[in-house]
């Protein structure tokens, strides 16, 4: 992943780091020291406190998975590579690791190596998300011989002025480019690289800048990451994405700001609505219309990982309500940079679709009724991360790159095509698009298996599978768990349910969105494609907690409040759902805090919480002795952020969730 993620608050991942085996009290000294960096989110600091183990030949295995982590998790993840086989080697518990590991693989182009750690991940049977990841993964690799294959005309020529630091996300400005740049005083201690800022050069020529200054004193923030600008076609109005202050506010994390030209200077930038308190949004960029602003986020309801979402503004500048551009253009992976060409497409990067490396840059256009996605091919995508493309005109522009052969770790690239835009990208010949039969059609089949979460079959469960607006069809799983193969249709949306007797009754979704084939890529006049669909079940036991198999998120709440957020209701409806289904089942519904404020007031805060949300439970229908608040407080913290320990708010996001255990099994 490039520097935006790193540098804007790439979501913290915390895993439970086990104890440093004995040795010398220096020894110890140096590996606790690291351990604590890494804990506080100070990755850098923590590669540099344990790499020169490494160099004396007493690197431990835990230090080796901590430097591993630590360079993803700053996003430099062909660094982690060594590291992380290392703890996988010594068997360090981490059911992510061997993933990891492949994604590492890849980013060195090491296909085949990534190939068998994401075999050997989907055999440790993942949860449903994951696998649907590696899943993902392991498929692209299979097509990357074609992408590399698929050359363009396009030439492209590093700009003279690219430094050691960052420098991404370029936009035009007449003769100057603004793009952003790690050039602050201050140290952003996730990848010890300088805070992000706004910076503008003049152009000496279209492959050179001149010295960078900053962009507006009235943008600049010290101590804050400042990126990705989008400019309205007028100039007057600029959207940015800010993160990372440090600041225990309601937005902890990156966050999408506006601000004003008024004469010769810039407003005081002010967040945007749309943004959401507890997701990344980022990467801006406003249509040629300006009616439209395109962004990136990680919010609740999303395909996974960062999707690409579009906002309408009105005739008097406000903005709508934020929409998911859809499962052809999104994937479970990352989806970023959107940009609007004058010509109407939109280019964006992802590393869901199929890639080289890890981003690469892709275009979607509407072609008839269907929208297509097209890789851009290569020289403009790499092994590395390609993203943040911008045009100079129909056949020039410019994009960002951490290709190897940079000057530093994210450089800007130009790029030029002799042949208008909509023949540049990866076409060898442009005819090939008229020569496209349109009579090919696809016949799309699922083949469904009901599993128990060790991924062992279950026979004789009840599932019905419903079309939206028709009736539910019921079938039964065969000895090997599997349903009758199901015809879908284009526009899918299948809701299941699944259910037998000592199981708990479940329900689970199966989309068509994202997986239709476009009729360019078809090579047969009648294609037939299978997917495959796990329904996943298990036996009830009590204390068992739910909200993984049912795929129910923590409730967040404002600060100091224990109002239920439109967000929370939808958690909550499904536990009501799960309710519904499984009337044998009490449940307890425990609200956890942070450490922060006194254990008195943090007791009292997660009770009023849990009570909040019980109520709404109850208001729904469901019987009081059915389901319990408790609230803990801050006794069960999940990492170390106890009391006088400075960590950075993901981590204390992780001890606020909201857990619902079972408490009582009914028998008749």
């Amino acid at each position: 992943m490039p520097r935006f993620i790193s540098n804007l608050a790439c979501p913290l991942i915390y895993v439970l780091i086990i104890s440093i085996g004995t040795g010398c009290s220096f020894m110890q000294s140096v590996t606790q020291k690291g351990q604590n960096y890494f804990e506080r989110g100070e990755y850098d600091l923590a590669i540099q406190t344990l790499k020169p183990l490494a160099t004396k030949n007493k690197l431990d295995n835990q230090s080796a998975y901590i430097i591993g982590e630590s360079y993803r998790l700053s996003n430099r993840i062909s660094n982690a590579l060594p590291y992380l086989e290392k703890a996988l080697t010594a068997g360090i518990p981490d059911d992510l690791l061997s993933y990891h590991i492949a994604m590492a693989a890849k980013s060195t182009g090491d296909y085949a190596k990534a190939k068998t750690y994401l075999e050997k991940f989907l055999l440790a049977k993942p949860s449903r998300p994951n696998q649907i990841k590696a899943e993902m993964e392991l498929e692209n690799l299979s097509k990357i011989p074609d992408l590399i294959k698929q050359k363009s005309l396009v030439q492209v020529y590093p700009i003279i002025g690219n430094t050691a630091q960052t420098e991404f996300a370029p936009v035009l400005q007449g003769a100057n480019l603004l793009f952003t740049s790690s050039s602050k005083p201050l140290i952003y201690k996730n990848n010890g690289l300088p805070f992000l800022g706004l910076v503008t050069a003049p152009l000496k020529s279209e492959l050179e800048i001149g010295t960078p200054t900053f962009f507006s004193k009235q943008i600049y923030l010290e101590n804050a990451n400042d990126g990705t600008p989008a400019f309205s076609n007028d100039g007057k109005k600029m959207v940015f994405a800010r993160g990372n202050t440090g600041k225990k506010d309601a937005s902890p994390d990156v966050d999408l700001f506006i601000s004003a030209k008024i004469g010769d200077s810039w407003s005081t930038p002010e967040r945007l609505a749309i943004s959401d308190s507890v997701a990344w949004d980022g990467s801006p960029c406003f249509s040629t219309d300006d009616r439209t602003l395109y962004f990136s986020s990680n919010r609740r309801g999303g395909k996974g990982g960062l999707d690409l979402y579009r906002v309408n503004i009105d005739n008097s500048g406000r903005f709508g309500r934020p929409i998911n551009m859809g499962s052809t253009i999104n994937t479970p992976g990352d989806e970023v940079f959107p940009q609007v060409s004058d010509a109407g497409k939109l280019y964006f990067a992802s590393d869901g679709h199929p890639s080289i490396g890890g981003l690469d840059l892709y275009v979607a256009s509407r072609n008839e009724n269907e929208i297509v996605v097209e890789h851009l091919g290569t020289p403009l995508n790499s092994i590395g991360d390609d993203f943040a493309i911008c045009f100079s005109d129909s056949t020039s522009g410019y994009f960002s790159s951490n290709r190897p052969g940079g000057k530093g770790d994210d450089d800007i690239y130009y790029f030029k095509s002799p042949q208008a835009e909509n023949t540049w990208w990866g076409i060898e010949d442009p005819k090939k698009l008229k020569e496209s039969p349109i009579n090919k059609t696809v016949a799309y089949h699922l083949k469904t298996r009901v599993v128990n979460l060790e991924g062992q079959a279950i026979p004789g469960a009840s599932v019905s599978i419903k079309r939206e607006n028709e009736e539910a069809q019921v079938f039964s799983s065969d000895k090997q768990g599997y349903l009758p193969i199901f015809d879908l249709l284009e526009t899918d949306e299948l809701n299941f349910k699944g259910s037998k007797e000592s199981y708990l009754t479940v329900r689970n979704a199966f989309s068509m969105q994202g997986r239709n084939i476009p009729v360019s890529k078809l090579t047969k006049d009648q294609t037939d494609t299978t997917y495959t669909f796990e329904l996943a079940m298990d036996q009830p036991e009590v204390g068992q907690e739910i909200s993984q198999l049912y795929g129910i998120s923590s409730i967040y709440y404002n600060v100091n409040k224990s109002d239920i957020r439109p967000d929370a209701a939808q958690e909550l409806d499904k536990v009501i759902y799960f309710l519904n289904d499984n009337p044998q089942i009490n449940l307890e519904l425990g609200a956890h805090t942070d450490a922060r404020s006194t254990k008195a007031y943090n007791q009292k805060l997660s009770q009023a919480r849990a009570e909040s949300a019980v109520n709404y439970i109850l208001a729904k229908g469901i019987s009081q002795t059915r389901i319990k608040p408790k609230g803990f407080g801050e006794s069960q913290l999940l990492n170390a952020c106890v009391d006088g320990v400075d960590c950075p708010e993901e981590m204390h996001q992780q001890n606020r969730r909201t857990e619902f255990r079972i408490t009582q099994i009914k028998i008749d």
